[in-house]
């Protein structure tokens, strides 16, 4: 609840006790944003109040509106529509929150660490191949939802699970190790984790030709696949790993070791960061051993094959693997480890997964499983599921080489970025440094908008072109609005809060923009109970609209007659680029001065 909603409960109970005769609280009070076509800045529901006023929905709302704007500063005028009591706030009001927050760089944040202890994960790649679109989304996601619960005054741990091992890992391996004939990033002149990927491919390729051949030979798909000697050989090779093969896991740490550099390149273009890395090779083992120690118990049970599996037919749910045959671990017997870790280490109140919508049985099982080993704080598990992410073309596939890979996009979108800002012509008086920094912030913000501005929970479609229009819903068209904002500002200097009159009139462009910018933090709240970055993106987008009509509707601001009016703009103006840095920084969008 706002604060203007906070106040207006209080004279709304007073007028209820004062017309009616008795008493009710603020859950019976509903308010709501007034409707565009009618007038007013906020709606009282009159509707759950009939049962206490015995009158009609209109006879209600005349009577309260008329004693509150008797009885309440606040309060300006009404209108009625209905049960719908419109009220019209004070010019008084909308100054005074102008001059409270003019000057606050955290406007609409709560106090830091004034909430529980959070972890997000995010990003959380496979050491077998670049980073991708897919990512991206990811990375953006998680990145944003970690802002917005600190904004929101939540204590945010920002961490990701680094898959370094397993028989994806070892394919990329014994690839190289058998094809590469000795290929360095240094000598291929390729980032590390490009290299790695692209033996990924070769070893699809070449397993696709050894299957091929099996089943020319008469044998069905299903036993090719199993019996191709590619596949038997990168199995071995995952066994030897778990046992510490001094040939094989060096061959691992230095192939690892390109992905990490290519990785630690991209996350800096991407403009994410993590306070904590955890790997899979490091947290598998404590996972394996609290899975053996609840098989004592007998939470576990062994199928003929030796393969180790929990029964989780009670929850409706299937049985679910946790050792192989060979002994060898899966997915969740990592995260079950992963998890008991983080727990030891920070005792978080909620552990937010940031993960495509194809693992959400998944974790529904591991939060279920951890419950079932007595983990009481396996409850605050929560999967952030998010849709795919394609292209015009299609989906991608990794095994196949047919994905965009991150830094690929990243540089197109910086390409494209620069031709359209060469095109229209918004780069006067500005050095080829600046240029490149320019178009690297539109091109990355045009890029990070795009992705977020769609729920997280809806599967999208990306298009490069589209997402760098000037004119749209897009990071491109807020920047260039800010950079139109500072250009005011550096011309006709910052407003006075200290000059701002509470007795004059407001006009109604000043009021829609100073009621947009009243929004924001309750905007944050909602953004980090939904964990939605798209309600931050597309609040700043209808922000940016707001001051766009307030622009081209009222009197240019240097040719302002009046003082006054000119001293309430510049205060406006300067609000509404704080809060546009606050909004689009939460979502990672940098904002120009110059455009």
């Amino acid at each position: 609840m706002s604060e203007l909603e906070k106040q207006l409960s209080q004279s709304g109970i007073e007028a209820i006790q004062a017309l009616f005769g008795e008493k009710t609280d603020e859950k019976q009070l509903q308010w709501q944003q007034t409707r565009k076509d009618f007038k007013g800045d906020i709606t009282l529901v009159v509707f759950p109040l009939l049962r206490i006023s015995k009158k009609s929905p209109e006879q209600t709302a005349e009577a309260i509106g008329k004693y509150l704007k008797d009885h309440s500063d606040l309060v300006e005028d009404f209108n009625v529509v209905k049960g719908f009591l419109n009220l019209s706030i004070s010019a008084a009001f909308w100054l005074n929150f102008l001059k409270e927050n003019t000057s606050l760089s955290n406007f609409g944040f709560k106090s830091p660490k004034s909430k529980s202890k959070v972890m997000v994960e995010y990003s959380s790649p496979n050491t077998n191949k670049p980073l991708h679109l897919g990512h991206l989304r990811n990375n953006f996601l998680g990145y944003s939802i970690a802002n917005i619960l600190e904004a929101e005054g939540h204590e945010v741990f920002k961490v990701q699970i680094i898959n370094d091992r397993g028989i994806h890992i070892c394919k990329s391996m014994l690839a190289w190790e058998k094809f590469g004939n000795g290929e360095t990033p240094e000598s291929s002149n390729m980032k590390g984790d490009h290299l790695v990927g692209k033996y990924y491919v070769i070893f699809d390729q070449k397993y696709k030709e050894e299957i091929a051949q099996l089943q020319e030979q008469g044998m069905d798909e299903e036993a090719a696949k199993k019996e191709a000697p590619l596949m038997k050989e990168a199995q071995q090779m995952l066994r030897k790993w778990e046992e510490g093969d001094a040939e094989v896991r060096a061959l691992w740490e230095k192939m690892n070791g390109w992905v990490y550099d290519g990785f630690a390149s991209t996350y800096q273009r991407m403009g994410v960061d993590f306070d904590k890395l955890y790997y899979e090779s490091d947290t598998f083992l404590i996972g394996k051993e609290k899975v053996l120690e609840h098989e004592k118990n007998g939470l576990l049970y062994r199928k003929e094959d030796g393969s180790l599996w929990i029964d989780l037919s009670s929850e409706g749910l299937d049985d679910k693997l946790l050792l192989r045959a060979d002994g060898t671990s899966v997915y969740m017997t990592q995260d079950i480890g992963t998890a008991i870790i983080r727990e030891e280490e920070f005792a978080c109140e909620s552990y937010y997964y940031v993960v495509g919508n194809e693992q959400d049985y998944h974790f529904k099982v591991l939060a279920l499983v951890l419950q079932k080993m007595g983990f009481k704080w396996a409850k605050g598990i929560q999967h952030l599921s998010y849709g795919m992410v394609d292209l015009p073309s299609g989906k991608m596939k990794s095994r196949e080489g047919t994905v965009v890979d991150a830094d690929d996009l990243m540089e197109e979108m910086k390409q494209t970025a620069a031709r359209i800002s060469e095109d229209l012509g918004k780069l006067d008086g500005m050095n080829d440094a600046e240029k490149e920094e320019l178009y690297e912030m539109i091109g990355m913000g045009a890029l990070k908008y795009f992705i977020l501005k769609v729920d997280p929970k809806k599967q999208m479609l990306f298009n490069p072109e589209e997402s760098v229009d000037f004119n749209g819903n897009t990071g491109p068209f807020i920047q260039y609005t800010h950079a139109r904002i500072q250009s005011i500002l550096r011309k006709a200097g910052k407003g006075n809060v200290e000059n701002l009159g509470h007795s004059e009139a407001v006009e109604n462009e000043d009021v829609d923009l100073l009621k947009s910018l009243y929004l924001f933090p309750q905007v944050v709240t909602e953004a980090a109970e939904q964990k939605s970055p798209a309600l931050i993106a597309n609040y700043a987008y209808d922000l940016v609209k707001t001051f766009n009509s307030f622009y081209q509707n009222t009197t240019p601001i240097l040719k302002e007659e009046s003082e006054s009016i000119k001293n309430r703009r510049l205060c406006i103006c300067e609000l509404v680029g704080q809060t546009l840095r606050n909004a689009m920084g939460l979502i990672g969008v940098k904002l120009p001065e110059q455009m």
